[in-house]
């Protein structure tokens, strides 16, 4: 829920929270967001990482994407941040295509 609220404070777009963890072995959740530019992408993928270890919370396994900033992957073993523009957002379609599994809310009530 962090990794999605510091997402949220860069104004990141769309920011889904998935709960795969029924059906991949390698991660329990997905969080889902966008940036409008490459140069947003950055910064929500910085935001995520500062604020994770600001809060204690692990640090990334690995890091892919970085190179062309369209999709970066944050992989942090018990869930894993896609970062994408909204292009490449709307070619993969990745909540199209976990579209049967639960949304989690991540947002403060």
């Amino acid at each position: 829920m962090l990794a999605a609220r510091a997402a949220d404070d860069k104004l990141a777009t769309d920011t889904l929270l998935i709960d795969v963890g029924d059906v991949l072995s390698i991660t329990d959740y997905f969080v889902i967001t966008s940036g409008n530019t490459s140069r947003q992408v950055r910064a929500i993928v910085e935001a995520v990482e500062e604020q994770l270890t600001e809060a204690g919370g692990p640090k990334p396994r690995r890091i892919e994407g970085l190179d062309t900033m369209d999709w970066v992957l944050m992989d942090y073993g018990d869930f894993v941040v896609h970062v994408l523009t909204a292009e490449a957002r709307a070619y993969y379609e990745l909540e199209r295509l976990w579209g049967d599994r639960p949304r989690v809310e991540w947002r403060a009530a």
